[in-house]
């Protein structure tokens, strides 16, 4: 205490530069003197010049680093007295400590237990006894000696390493005894045996000690065996209140029977482990047999799921085909038949104009018969009231009349046969009852066969009809869905937005060239201000030129019977590009031109497209409306676990 009140003293007031050795010397001479206490165990050491720092024990290539680190620093926060008394410290580490600084080392190089015979017995745990330590007589009368924790370091420099060094104390003060402790396994009783050989090699041992012919001068110590155990006094006191006797051949025994049962114990633990282990093999054996079950069944009923998928999307498609294609023969059959009736239609007009010219000049001829008849049989009742003798006039005119009629039948059957060949359909029930009159029943079964096929017509455009109806239906059923789906994306774009953070699903800017290559590129070449701005603008150029819909490098290819639209890589712009800036920027600008020619090559603008980030592709609406439910659902909970 009164070194470091010295020392804070000596601080108050600083040196020159010049005056630095003189006080370098003197600081080291204190230090050799023993003033300041460098060396507080055999691998500690502290610094006496740093008491407030925080650390205050260091090794002594640590203590030695700090201390020239101290001693030669060009900071003006270190006083000349501080560094001087550092430069002191690392002089005095390296000149007088250096061995001091090597790990302590057992002073004898041999076997210890060499010679010890394993049934004699020694106090354990393993203890030695020090004697003839010197003490003073105090003003009270008491005897007082150095204190255990100074015999202790002494040791421990010796390389014995003991744990604990207890003087012993009586009513009259320090006995001039002390018991050194040390471990309780078998380097502990190493260290004992040389620490006890260590003190008769200096003829300082037991038999030493107990012989009466020899002058006893300094230390004198031994390991406790059980003569010292027994002990009627202070030291066999102490040796029975801390310790038993055992000889080595029981601590190796008792030491083989724990190590027996730690295997005893590690062997059944083993086997427990082992069963256990083996219990876990066939229920992951079992499990695994199962999971593969599962999968086969999975895979089995996927696959005949897709393959009933296949062949109803191949039935339905075989069977529209159909539909369509007996559609349009019907269509080209109808039209067919439509433009035969039309024709036929036609010869059927012109073939009643001329039946009906036929039937007023018949209907004449009848006219002026039944006039002719009327003026005979007013004649023939004149001629048969005036006259017999008219009778043969009568006669004569009935064979007129008679002739006439013959003459009408013959007309009126070639008129017959005429209209046979000429006439196929009669249009209007006057003509049809003519046509019954002149037994020609060929015009009615012509008509009804027009009529069926025109029923068979009218049927098969009712059914067109009828299809045609529900396809329209159908489509505008379908742009309905559509729109309403494009509405409801366009929707979940716009409530994403107002989402802030990453996560696997959101928007992408579809289009949108990213500058991260550009600004990569520039660094190599110029200082972080000016590759920003260079990058910046080239960006920026860039994006004009994908804005520019005259600049489309893409080639068109065929894969797999499709044509597809690929980047044309002899593009001047890109090729110039590519050898300019490289491969990252390249890949930047042609995954931009994709996106946009992909989504958007109308426009030629950046548009916001649902997104998995997860899978690298388009989100589905589905997606889209589970992952905003599921922020919904914890923004939810967050005001609930807050309220």
């Amino acid at each position: 205490m009164g070194s470091s009140m010295e020392h804070s003293s000596e601080e108050d007031s600083d040196i020159s530069e010049s005056e630095m050795l003189k006080y370098e010397d003197k600081s080291y001479k204190k230090l050799k003197s023993g003033n300041h206490n460098v060396k507080i165990s055999d691998e500690a050491f502290t610094c006496p010049y740093c008491p407030k720092k925080r650390k205050q024990e260091y090794l002594y290539k640590d203590l030695l680093q700090h201390a020239s680190g101290v001693g030669n620093s060009t900071s003006n926060k270190r006083s000349a007295k501080e560094k001087a008394n550092h430069l002191a410290l690392a002089k005095y580490l390296e000149k007088d400590l250096r061995d001091a600084g090597s790990p302590s080392k057992p002073v004898n190089d041999g076997d210890p237990l060499t010679g010890c015979s394993h049934d004699e017995k020694f106090v354990w745990p393993w203890t030695g006894i020090v004697v003839n330590i010197p003490t003073t007589r105090a003003e009270d009368g008491r005897s007082v000696g150095e204190s255990g924790s100074k015999l202790r370091d002494e040791l421990i420099r010796r390389g014995f390493n003991p744990t604990r060094v207890h003087p012993l104390w009586n009513f009259r003060g320090h006995s001039g005894c002390a018991v050194v402790e040390f471990h309780k396994d078998w380097p502990g009783l190493h260290n004992a045996m040389s620490f006890e050989k260590a003190y008769e090699a200096d003829h300082h041992g037991k038999k030493d000690w107990y012989a009466s012919n020899q002058e006893k001068s300094g230390l004198y110590a031994w390991v406790a065996r059980s003569d010292d155990y027994n002990l009627k006094n202070i030291i066999g006191d102490h040796l029975r209140k801390i310790g038993d006797l055992k000889t080595i051949s029981e601590m190796m025994e008792e030491e083989a029977r724990k190590q027996n049962l730690l295997v005893s114990n590690l062997t059944n633990m083993i086997e427990v482990k082992d069963k256990h282990l083996e219990e876990m093999k066939e229920r992951f054996t079992e499990t695994s047999n199962s999971v593969e079950k599962l999968m086969e069944e999975k895979d089995r009923l996927l696959q005949s799921y897709n393959e009933e998928i296949k062949k109803i999307q191949l039935s339905a498609r075989d069977h529209f085909q159909r539909i369509f294609t007996d559609h349009e023969k019907l269509k080209l059959q109808l039209e067919s038949e439509k433009k035969e009736l039309e024709l036929r239609g036609e010869e059927l007009e012109k073939r009643e104009t001329q039946n009906e010219n036929d039937r007023k000049i018949l209907a004449e001829e009848i006219e002026k018969n039944a006039m002719r008849n009327n003026s005979l049989q007013l004649a023939s009742l004149v001629q048969q009231k005036a006259d017999e003798n008219v009778r043969k006039l009568a006669e004569d005119q009935k064979k007129q009349k008679e002739d006439l009629h013959n003459r009408i039948i013959q007309l009126e059957k070639q008129l017959d046969a005429k209209q046979a060949l000429a006439l196929e359909i009669e249009r209007l029930k006057g003509s049809l009852n003519v046509m019954k009159h002149m037994g020609d029943d060929g015009d009615i079964e012509v008509l009804q066969k027009m009529e069926t096929v025109l029923k068979d017509l009218r049927e098969k455009e009712g059914e067109l009809d009828d299809l045609e109806a529900l396809n329209q239906t159908l489509i505008i059923r379908e742009r309905k869905s559509n729109d309403e789906l494009q509405d409801a994306r366009k929707e979940l774009i716009n409530a994403l937005k107002e989402l802030s953070g990453r996560a696997h699903i959101g928007l992408k800017r579809m289009g949108e060239l990213d500058n991260q290559p550009f600004l990569e590129v520039m660094n190599r070449k110029y200082n972080e201000e000016e590759a920003e701005e260079r990058a910046s603008e080239l960006c920026s150029l860039w994006e004009e030129y994908l804005k520019d819909p005259d600049w489309h490098p893409f080639k068109v290819i065929t894969a797999e019977g499709k044509h597809k639209e690929i980047i044309n890589e002899e593009d001047e712009k890109l090729k110039g590009l590519k050898k300019e800036m490289g491969e990252e920027v390249y890949i930047a600008v042609t995954t931009a031109l994709v996106e946009i020619n992909e989504y958007n090559p109308s426009g030629r603008y950046i548009t916001s497209e649902l997104w998995n980030y997860k899978e690298g592709r388009k989100a589905t609406l589905q997606e889209g409306v589970a992952f905003l439910m599921k922020q919904w659902k914890l923004l939810v909970h967050r005001k609930g676990g807050i309220a």
